[in-house]
């Protein structure tokens, strides 16, 4: 009977383990309108820099992250007694429109968060939208 608690206990410290966090809670993104631009806000926690790749395609501002980890525990006569391996990619797209060059993005990398800015596009340049009547 007592066995079974403690089993309990290994499986919460196994999932409690800081090893899975990069997985949870990545990418939660802010976005500040300022007067002449957008500023995005995205939380990468558990990334590194070299990890974040920020793309310009069709209109759309692509973000992706990918991250490795191996862990290994061993005993003091170097058995081993634990080895994990985690891969984990995320990724996120926002349209910013065909009028923005990834010249007028600007990025940086800090402490796990990412932000970039943007100018707000043309607002001459946007096309309304007309509705096509249904016959």
């Amino acid at each position: 009977m007592r066995l079974l608690p403690r089993m309990n206990d290994v499986f919460d410290d196994f999932f409690d383990d800081r090893f899975f966090a990069p997985s949870t809670n990545a990418m939660r993104t802010d976005i500040a309108e300022k007067d002449n631009s957008y500023v995005l806000n995205m939380e990468l926690p558990g990334f590194n820099k070299e990890d974040v790749k920020v793309s310009l395609k069709d209109g759309y501002l692509n973000i992706s992250a990918e991250h490795h980890d191996d862990k290994e525990e061993k005993d003091k006569k170097g058995h081993l007694i634990r080895s994990e391996r985690y891969h984990g990619t995320c990724s996120r797209s926002f349209y910013v429109g065909d009028g923005i060059k990834e010249s007028d993005i600007n990025a940086k990398f800090d402490n796990g968060e990412l932000i970039i800015t943007l100018p707000k596009a043309d607002e001459k340049a946007v096309e309304e939208k007309h509705f096509i009547p249904i016959g």
